[in-house]
């Protein structure tokens, strides 16, 4: 088995929490999204039922319950060396600050993507990697993160595409509105964008070809197709997409890393063409 390679309990404890803290501080971006839009979503026909606009739940109750989110997510972050704190905290301020940019720019779906997507720098230091004293280290998770954004936005343009004329009668500002009469060439920038990111970040980081054709290549076809298949002006199949593109593109990436890693651990890259001396 090769040396210096996290093993399985470590890398499954660790995803692990990563999938609770993201679980966690994904209902408190929405809780912190829906306190923001409460006048906003009661405008919109796929929002206006949402807890807080509906009045089900007063905005006081909402702010005790995101909260107690938050401190649950501190919990698990806590669970990671401390160096992580430095690297979580200022994400808050995203978290915090995302639901504002759809009220300033038309480009909201870049703050999200900037949000979304900070766990992909969190992986480096919550496996002991000093990205400040790692320039391989820093390249990947640098490249890692952009392809993550570029990835928030294409899903999130799609998704935005369900709202465009509730979002114009409520003032409201995204890529799709931004793009709408090109926004399937925008998302094919966006889709080379995230493969090729995402290949210079396994590539920085030693990946393999079991990643860059698993882990790549099906998110570049299950990316083709979808932005081939969407139809945007339906509310109906931009949700299918949104909900299952996101889980094909995932899956087929998820599953190039698993099995990028098992080829790593149990050392079947090794060169076994060396001619001993």
């Amino acid at each position: 088995m090769a040396e210096n390679i996290a093993g399985p309990p470590e890398v499954l404890g660790t995803a692990g929490l990563f999938f609770a803290g993201a679980l966690i501080m994904r209902g408190a971006g929405c809780s912190i999204n829906d306190l923001w839009d409460r006048n906003l979503d009661p405008h919109v026909e796929r929002t206006k039922f949402r807890p807080i606009a509906r009045k089900a739940i007063s905005p006081q109750k909402a702010i005790v319950f995101t909260g107690a989110q938050l401190l649950a997510g501190l919990s698990v972050l806590l669970q990671f060396p401390y160096q992580c704190l430095w690297y979580g905290i200022p994400s808050l301020l995203l978290v915090t600050t995302y639901p504002l940019a759809k009220r300033v720019t038309y480009y909201p779906q870049a703050v999200l993507g900037l949000t979304f997507s900070w766990g992909a720098i969190m992986g480096f230091p919550a496996l002991g990697v000093d990205l400040l004293a790692n320039w391989n280290a820093l390249g990947a998770a640098t490249a890692l993160y952009t392809s993550c954004i570029a990835w928030t936005v294409l899903y999130d343009t799609i998704y935005a595409h369900m709202d465009i004329k509730d979002d114009v009668a409520a003032g409201i500002k995204s890529i799709a509105l931004r793009y709408r009469h090109n926004t399937k060439a925008l998302l094919s920038v966006l889709a080379v964008t995230q493969v090729s990111l995402l290949a210079a970040a396994g590539t920085a980081a030693g990946a393999g070809p079991i990643f860059l054709v698993g882990g790549c290549g099906s998110a570049a076809l299950s990316l083709a197709i979808m932005i081939w298949r969407v139809q945007l002006k339906s509310v109906r199949n931009c949700w299918w997409w949104f909900k299952n593109g996101c889980l094909l593109t995932g899956g087929g990436i998820t599953l190039g890393l698993f099995a990028e890693y098992l080829a790593q651990y149990l050392g079947l890259y090794k060169d076994d063409t060396k001619v001993e001396a």
